[in-house]
């Protein structure tokens, strides 16, 4: 069955089409999800709203505006950043500490074996206190620039230029 009639026929409210269009989907929706909000339960219970939210906007879908992945993936994205941004999702991680995802990185296994301890190492050598709080808060803790600077009790810009500086001090570890 083309593509086309399928979404069609979903726009119709067609259940059977939702179902086909779920299975051909939902593993990589909620797989986009996961990689914003880092939890899987999570990213399947937010690909689950998402696609009931799809159903219930089926009728704003317009395929001259793109394809129904797409925009069923940016409604995704959306969602995923609502949900990280949100105070109870930021709550829950601020008890996470950086030492607690480098634990994880030095004693988990990937699917390539095991991490590369020395170069994580490497990575984060020499990299000051302040640099290390910023990471940890922008990214780990899923703060914006913004309420970094709130909680530090800075201005955003120096929030921000310790940002850039901490990344690029990142990036030339990255080549020792």
């Amino acid at each position: 069955m083309q593509l086309e009639a399928l979404v069609e026929r979903f726009r119709q409210k067609d259940v059977s089409a939702f179902e086909k269009l779920y299975d051909m989907y939902a593993v990589n929706i909620s797989g986009a999800i996961n990689t914003i909000v880092r939890d899987e339960d999570l990213a399947q219970e937010i690909c689950q709203d998402v696609f009931l939210k799809v159903w219930n906007k089926a009728e704003h879908y317009n395929s001259s505006k793109g394809r129904f992945f797409t925009w069923v993936l940016n409604i995704a994205r959306n969602a995923a950043i609502d949900k990280v941004r949100s105070k109870s999702h930021k709550n829950s991680k601020k008890n996470l500490s950086a030492d607690y995802f480098v634990g994880i990185l030095a004693y988990e296994e990937s699917s390539e074996g095991t991490i590369d301890t020395d170069r994580l190492k490497r990575l984060v050598k020499g990299l000051k206190a302040k640099c290390i709080e910023i990471i940890e808060m922008l990214y780990f803790r899923g703060y914006t620039q913004k309420e970094a600077a709130e909680e530090l009790e800075i201005p955003v810009g120096t929030v921000k230029t310790r940002n850039r500086s901490c990344i690029s001090q990142l990036r030339e570890n990255l080549n020792l």
